[in-house]
């Protein structure tokens, strides 16, 4: 299961009527209203108009903590810690008139027990780029919101996207926001948030399945003559049945492979 410092990976609905920043409305200066510090690095969900410094919302009683964070833009799987007035406090807690609230992002490593995820249809290099370590990968290229978030919450898997308002609707269980714009980055972001264990070399990187050694005599006559010539070792997809061996591309994967091992440890501190 997914371990966090407090349990914000479910997300709640967006209640924007709720609250609102407070503006240059007479009516507003005179609602209650509530100071919210949201840590740096949780600033890129806000508005750029919010960035700057805390921002200040109406509160009217009856909207939540979770409320409040979501509807400035943080999914709640992304919040570590929420504090009222320094003290701790769980996302259905009604915030008051006066009230500071802290914000702060999810503690990396956040440890997964199993690490498992399945990953939206924008993701597909991230996705085969965890498989080629080992991590436990389920992606299809022509999945729906809904049928992402049932996967998701069948198989305890962590839904990771791109898409903030993926990650508050109410269904999901599990989710993670991945930052970067490019794949290097994306799979930096997820190794160093979840130091998941690795196994490269032990899935297949087409459809997930485990990969095991296969004599040379069974895939020969699956082999195009110049690998048949050039080659003696292959591994074999349990599931799908595609045939691998280490070609020309192998230094490549090989360096993907070295920088992985080095994040997962840097972020272990192993």
């Amino acid at each position: 299961m997914l371990r966090t410092q407090s349990h914000f990976a479910i997300g709640l609905p967006v209640s924007g009527h709720l609250l609102m920043a407070a503006g240059g409305h007479a009516e507003e200066m005179n609602q209650a209203q509530a100071l919210v510090i949201v840590a740096a690095e949780l600033k890129l969900f806000l508005r750029p108009g919010r960035r700057g410094g805390p921002v200040r919302v109406t509160v009217d009683g009856t909207c939540s903590l979770g409320h409040v964070v979501q509807s400035l833009g943080v999914p709640l799987t992304e919040v570590g810690r929420l504090l009222v007035n320094g003290e701790p406090a769980l996302p259905g807690q009604r915030p008051g008139g006066g009230d500071v609230v802290t914000v702060d992002p999810v503690r990396r490593p956040q440890h997964l027990e199993p690490a498992r995820f399945v990953l939206d249809v924008h993701l597909g290099t991230l996705a085969r780029r965890l498989r080629l370590v080992g991590v436990d990968t389920a992606y299809a290229n022509d999945a729906g919101d809904d049928a992402l978030i049932e996967q998701a919450n069948a198989g305890r898997r962590v839904l990771l996207t791109q898409d903030r308002g993926l990650l508050c609707r109410r269904k999901l269980q599990l989710g993670a926001y991945v930052r970067g714009a490019r794949p290097d980055d994306q799979f930096a972001d997820v190794l160093d948030r979840f130091a998941p264990p690795l196994a490269p070399w032990t899935r297949c990187p087409a459809c997930n399945g485990h990969l095991s050694p296969a004599a040379k005599g069974s895939v020969d006559p699956l082999l195009r003559p110049g690998t048949r010539r050039t080659y003696q070792a292959f591994s074999r997809c349990q599931s799908c049945g595609q045939v691998y061996w280490r070609g020309a591309h192998s230094k490549r994967l090989e360096q993907i492979i070295d920088t992985a091992v080095r994040t997962v440890s840097n972020a272990t501190g192993e």
